[in-house]
């Protein structure tokens, strides 16, 4: 291909970079997967029941995930929700991943918070229509700095969130109806899974409204805590 036929970008491409704990490197996020009713006491408190012959998976803008404290509580919902999970970072992918190979996928996990604005899902819901708008907007994603885990599966792992110093959500990520390596194993059978995939794995009984002004503490056991501020 001579010089005149040379390609290149017409601007530059966005990369998003998450800060890794204990380095200097930054993960690069690809495509953000999440998983609804992985929990069936979240599932019960939400007026339905988990789906037992597969999870139901959905997805998030990358520009959804974010490490910022200060979250803007969006404008066009009345009720925003927070839902506590096990974020997956993955190191590698493929398709048709078997489940006894999965953990190889695993670079390490954050602590993640999905915020869902409720009130846009339920009217999704009623209408028969995709609830995409109440789940993938910017900063609805947080993340906590990643804890490299290089092919580690986390078990019994205790997942917890407060708002303004009082509990909400208690539970182990050994809860989970569908584990990490199931999860990914699935996945990849729809899908072909990337290095900088990340995968929001669900979240325990105990969602609620969250206001201006509140303050939210996460954390999971052995992987970190998320301190968020919203405005």
């Amino acid at each position: 291909m001579g010089a005149e036929n040379k390609l290149s970008f017409e601007f530059n491409p966005i990369v998003r970079g998450m800060k890794i704990a204990e380095s200097n490197t930054l993960f690069p996020i690809h495509r953000v997967f999440c998983v609804g009713k992985n929990y069936a006491e979240h599932a019960k408190e939400m007026g339905s029941k988990v789906e037992k012959k597969e999870p139901f998976f959905f997805s998030k803008v990358p520009e959804s995930v974010t490490q910022v404290d200060e979250i803007l509580v969006p404008e066009d919902t009345a009720n925003l929700h927070h839902e506590v999970e096990l974020v997956v970072c993955l190191k590698k992918g493929g398709m048709n991943i078997n489940v006894d190979a999965a953990h190889q996928c695993i670079f390490g996990y954050a602590v993640g918070v999905d915020l869902t604005k409720r009130d846009i899902q339920k009217n999704s819901k009623d209408k028969g229509h995709p609830w995409e708008s109440a789940k993938s907007f910017d900063q609805s994603g947080p993340i906590s700095y990643i804890k490299k885990y290089e092919e580690v599966v986390l078990k019994n792992n205790n997942i917890s969130l407060s708002v303004n110093g009082e509990e909400k959500q208690n539970s182990s990520v050994d809860n989970m109806v569908w584990g990490i390596e199931e999860l990914i194993s699935i996945l990849s059978k729809k899908i072909i899974l990337k290095p900088g995939d990340i995968l929001f794995t669900g979240t325990p009984a105990g969602v609620s409204k969250i206001n201006k002004g509140d303050f939210i503490e996460a954390n999971i056991q052995e992987v970190g805590q998320l301190e968020l501020n919203f405005n």
